[in-house]
C-alpha cells in the first residue's frame, strides 16, 4: 500500500513544519482529508492556535477552533508523521543575500525525527539547488538515512497570497516535483487531495525552485517599470494613475500599477535569483535594476511629502504627518518587509515623527517595537498637516478626511495617495491637494 493510500485511510499522518501565513492554511486544508500534526517552534503561536486564535487572520478564529490539526511545539511528535511539508520563511540578510537559517533549522528538526519510508516536501522559496544541495544533506546527516533509498524529497513552491480571499490554496494550481518519478507521483496524489485546481508536474526539483523565484521576479520587474514611469511622470506633472487607466483600455495591457513593493515574496525572491546567478558568474541586469527601483520608492514617496509641506509654506520639522497603513498590503496583518518603514525613516531625517494608523497592527507588534513607533486609533487623529495613505485598507475608504486636518485650514491640506484610492478631482473640490503615485 502506498503512502498516499495510508494517508487516505488514516494510517499515516501529514506534518506541517512552520505554521505561519503559508503553513496554517495548508494544515487546515489537509486536516479535512487526513490526520495532521501542525508544528511550530514558537510556543506562543501554538498556544494561540490551541486557544482558537489565528494571528495571521488567513483562515480565521472559527476555523482554527474547529480544525482537527494537532498543534504542537514538541518536535518529537514529527516521528508520528510520514509526509512532512516544510513551510518556513526564507528572508534575506541586511546585505540582500539569502538567509537560509530558517529552512536549515527546519531541515535539522525534520531530519532528527525522520523515519524510513517518509517523504519531505519543501514549500519555502529558495534559489535553484537549495533543496538538493543544502536541505537533503542535512536530512541525511540528522537522520542517518539515505535520500532515494530510505526517504524521498520533493519541492512544491507556495503560492498563497496573504490577505487574498479570492485566490486561495485550493484554487491555485500547485507546482510539484520530486527527486524521482516515484516521489513525484506520490507527492502529486497527496496534494490533489486538497488542490481543486489541480497540480502541475515538473521534471525536477530545480525547475520547480526556479519557477517560484521567476514568477515573483517577473512581477517585480513589471512593477518597477510602472514605478519608473511614475517618477518620470511626476517631473512632467502628469497623473500616472490617469495614464494607467487610459493604457489599460487596450486588450493586452498587463494591469500593473506603481506602488511600494514589500512582503515576503516579491520584495525578497528576486534577490535569491540574483544571488545564485552571480555565484555562477552572471551579473543580473534587468532583475537587479528592478529591485533597485522598487527599493527606492519609499524615499521617493517621502520626498513627495517633504515637497508638499514646503509648497504649503509649513515648517517641515514641526509638521504633523499621519501615515495610514503599516502592513505590506491591504486588509492583511502581515508586516513582513513593509516598505512603509522606508517612508518613516526618510521623514525622520527631516525631524518628522509621523503618527501611524493601522487597524491590523497594534503597539505590541515586533515592527512597532523595532522602529520605536506608536500606533494611534483613527478616531483620535486631528490637526494633521499631511495625510499619507500608504496602504489601501478597506477601513480607510470613508469620507472622514476633512476631520483629520487642522480646523480652519482651508487651503494647505496635503494628501499623499500612494495607492491611488481617492478621486483627485473630488479632493481638489474640497481644497485638498492630492499627490498620487
Amino acid at each position: 500500500m502506498s503512502l498516499y493510500e495510508k494517508i487516505c485511510n488514516g494510517e499515516e499522518k501529514i506534518a506541517l513544519i512552520g505554521l505561519g501565513y503559508v503553513g496554517m492554511p495548508i494544515a487546515v486544508a489537509f486536516a479535512k482529508k487526513a490526520k495532521v500534526i501542525g508544528f511550530d517552534i514558537s510556543k506562543q503561536k501554538i498556544e494561540c492556535y490551541k486557544n482558537g486564535i489565528d494571528p495571521t487572520e488567513e483562515v480565521g478564529n472559527e476555523i482554527i477552533m474547529n480544525t482537527s490539526v494537532e498543534f504542537t511545539s514538541d518536535d518529537t511528535r514529527l516521528k508520528e508523521a510520514k509526509f512532512h511539508i516544510v513551510a518556513v520563511p526564507t528572508p534575506i540578510n541586511s546585505d540582500k543575500t539569502p538567509n537560509l537559517s530558517p529552512v536549515e533549522g527546519a531541515s535539522k528538526i525534520v531530519g532528527r525525527n525522520l523515519t524510513k519510508g517518509s517523504i519531505v516536501v519543501y514549500e519555502s522559496t529558495v534559489y535553484p539547488g537549495v533543496t538538493e544541495d543544502i536541505c537533503i544533506p542535512i536530512l541525511e546527516k540528522e537522520s542517518g538515512l539515505k535520500c532515494g533509498r530510505d526517504f524521498k524529497v520533493g519541492y512544491s513552491p507556495e503560492r498563497i497570497n496573504p490577505g487574498d480571499k479570492v485566490h486561495r490554496l485550493e484554487n491555485i494550481t500547485k507546482i510539484v516535483s520530486g527527486v524521482d518519478q516515484e516521489a513525484l507521483e506520490e507527492i502529486a496524489l497527496v496534494y490533489e487531495l486538497v488542490i481543486a485546481a489541480g497540480v502541475h508536474r515538473v521534471s525536477n526539483i530545480k525547475t520547480a525552485e526556479a519557477a517560484k523565484v521567476v514568477e515573483n521576479s517577473q512581477r517585480d520587474i513589471n512593477i518597477a517599470f510602472m514605478n519608473e514611469l511614475a517618477m518620470v511622470f511626476d517631473r512632467m506633472n502628469i497623473d500616472t494613475q490617469e495614464v494607467v487607466q487610459a493604457m489599460n483600455t487596450k486588450w493586452n495591457a498587463l494591469g500593473f500599477t506603481p506602488g511600494l513593493v514589500g512582503g515576503h515574496c516579491i520584495g525578497v525572491d528576486p534577490y535569491y535569483f540574483i544571488y545564485q546567478a552571480e555565484k555562477l558568474g552572471y551579473h543580473s541586469q534587468i532583475i537587479a535594476a528592478g529591485r533597485k527601483i522598487n527599493d527606492g520608492m519609499g524615499e521617493f514617496v517621502g520626498s513627495a511629502i517633504i515637497k508638499g509641506l514646503i509648497s504649503a509654506n509649513l515648517v517641515v520639522s514641526k509638521a504633523k504627518v499621519v501615515i495610514f497603513g503599516l502592513t505590506f498590503k491591504e486588509n492583511c496583518p502581515d508586516i513582513r518587509n513593509s516598505k512603509v518603514i522606508d517612508i518613516i525613516l526618510y521623514l525622520r531625517q527631516f525631524g518628522i515623527e509621523p503618527i501611524i494608523v493601522d487597524p491590523y497592527v497594534d503597539n505590541e507588534s515586533p515592527i512597532v517595537k523595532k522602529y520605536n513607533l506608536k500606533i494611534e486609533e483613527r478616531e483620535n487623529i486631528k490637526d494633521a498637516d499631511a495625510l499619507v495613505f500608504a496602504v489601501a485598507h478597506d477601513l480607510f475608504l470613508d469620507d472622514q478626511l476633512e476631520s483629520y486636518y487642522k480646523q480652519g485650514n482651508t487651503e494647505n491640506k496635503i494628501l499623499i495617495d500612494v495607492k491611488g484610492i481617492f478621486n483627485r478631482e473630488k479632493m481638489e473640490q474640497k481644497n485638498i491637494g492630492c499627490w498620487r503615485l
